[in-house]
């Protein structure tokens, strides 16, 4: 069995390729049976484990991963885990993945294939809400599909939006700190939400006509980064049906009465599949919430798999 780290996933993905890998991976289906998610109560800092299994014809897979939110005061990373893959003909163990690294990757192809189908085709000025390890990930997956051209950062801490930044400039991304959440909203083509906020960050009555939402913290039901306005602006979209019972955001709006649960317009299986209607005017403000999925988790993988190892 073969560990494949970060530096083999890195060199065998780009943005554009995972968003591909997950919109075939949505159209064809797979079974994955519902996550499970159980607090560490022997940790300190509200731990979680999460257990994430799926499989196809071809590959089996399992994600176990650890959520440890201390961890950065001690130099390490808040995710910690990894992704066994098998061969699905025969089970064999074909490699371990630096879990971490393939969530990061998926997670924002996920944000950016549901972005392809709701997001403005001129989609020119982003706001990432965040400036963790997924925040970059999630702006080049954007920049794979639409045409951002200004990315605004926004942190609680002034100081990280302003290294983030400063990095992806580095890159050639054009990106710039920014104080004023409620203006860098107010411009914005398309939000991006990344963090651990247990308070609502992103006000409905901030969001301008045409805007995409996208919502990807928040994955327990004592985290917000929108408030239920936002949710109620336009078409509310998620990635899996487990938003609707996990998480924060959709879910809470749903246990509270705020949101119904028939008013959620579609998942990413039905989008891909062209069974529910993605943006239906350059006026219509749009919503995706994604909690993750094993199936991402799996494409991911197999992508990575087939890149370094194609199969005989």
């Amino acid at each position: 069995m073969r560990w494949i780290g970060e530096g083999e996933i890195d060199a065998a993905l780009t943005p554009a390729r995972m968003v591909e890998a997950l919109a075939t991976a949505f159209r064809a289906g797979a079974t994955a049976p519902t996550r499970h998610h159980h607090a560490i109560e022997t940790a300190p800092d509200g731990a979680s484990l999460l257990l994430m299994p799926a499989w196809t014809a071809d590959y089996v897979g399992v994600k176990i991963l650890t959520l440890f939110p201390g961890n950065p005061a001690k130099g390490l990373e808040t995710i910690q885990g990894g992704v066994l893959l098998c061969d699905g003909r025969d089970g064999r163990p074909l490699a371990l993945l630096d879990g971490a690294r393939l969530t990061l990757w998926r997670t924002a192809a996920a944000s950016a294939l549901a972005a392809r189908h709701l997001a403005r085709d001129d989609t020119a000025r982003m706001v990432m809400v965040g400036s963790g390890a997924l925040a970059p990930a999630l702006i080049r997956a954007h920049a794979a599909v639409r045409p951002i051209r200004d990315v605004a950062i926004w942190n609680r801490r002034a100081e990280g939006a302003a290294r983030l930044a400063a990095s992806l400039r580095a890159e050639g991304i054009p990106a710039r700190p920014v104080t004023d959440l409620a203006a860098a909203v107010g411009d914005a083509d398309l939000v991006s939400c990344a963090t651990l906020s247990t308070e609502p960050l992103v006000r409905g009555a901030w969001l301008r006509p045409g805007t995409h939402l996208d919502l990807v913290g928040a994955f327990t039901p004592t985290m917000r980064e929108a408030d239920d306005e936002a949710l109620l602006r336009g078409p509310v979209y998620v990635d899996t049906p487990d938003a609707l019972k996990k998480g924060g955001d959709v879910a809470v709006a749903i246990q509270s009465g705020a949101l119904a649960a028939e008013a959620v317009a579609g998942d990413l299986t039905a989008l891909c599949r062209g069974e529910a209607h993605g943006r239906r005017s350059p006026h219509e403000i749009t919503v995706f919430k994604s909690v993750g999925a094993a199936i991402e988790d799996l494409a991911a993988a197999a992508a990575v798999w087939e890149s370094l190892a194609p199969p005989a």
